[in-house]
């Protein structure tokens, strides 16, 4: 075995992806990721911007007309196992995005993320808490590295 699928087989790979709605969620993501007040990294977590690399698919907003192809595309480029992670209440669910009899405006929004996709995880909260982004990706944790070993 290669010194790079070794040290993958160690790591996991998270790629982000917005697929509408306000940015709010993917700012706590970032800051998830990225600071080192939540160091994500310590869990050998780490941030990858090629599909090819990830483990974990983390979706943020409703999906809407314009970002289903390529979410489509990027999901299937990530090699298997893998995982999805939708962050927040658009994600979930639609959000505020739908309209006033609480349904999502088909011609504009696609729907939650698990209308064009699989997910495993889901992280409620509008905006996300990076606590809970963290805890959320954490507990695929052992099940990645167990389909890894």
């Amino acid at each position: 075995m290669g010194i790079k699928s070794q040290s993958r087989k160690k790591s996991i790979h998270l790629m982000l992806v917005y697929t509408g709605g306000c940015n709010g969620c993917d700012i706590e993501i970032v800051n998830t990721v990225l600071s080192p007040k939540f160091d994500i990294e310590q869990y050998n977590v780490y941030l990858t911007w090629n599909p090819r690399e990830a483990d974990v698919l983390v979706v943020s907003g409703p999906v809407t007309y314009w970002t289903k192809e390529p979410l489509l595309k990027i999901y299937e480029s990530i090699p298997n196992p893998k995982f999805v992670v939708a962050v927040g209440a658009c994600a979930l669910t639609g959000g505020v995005y739908k309209n006033i009899h609480g349904e999502l405006p088909s011609e504009e929004i696609e729907g939650p993320v698990d209308n064009v996709i699989p997910v495993d995880a889901k992280i409620p909260g509008c905006a996300v808490r990076p606590e809970d982004v963290v805890a959320g990706v954490v507990s695929l944790l052992p099940i990645i590295q167990e389909l890894k070993d």
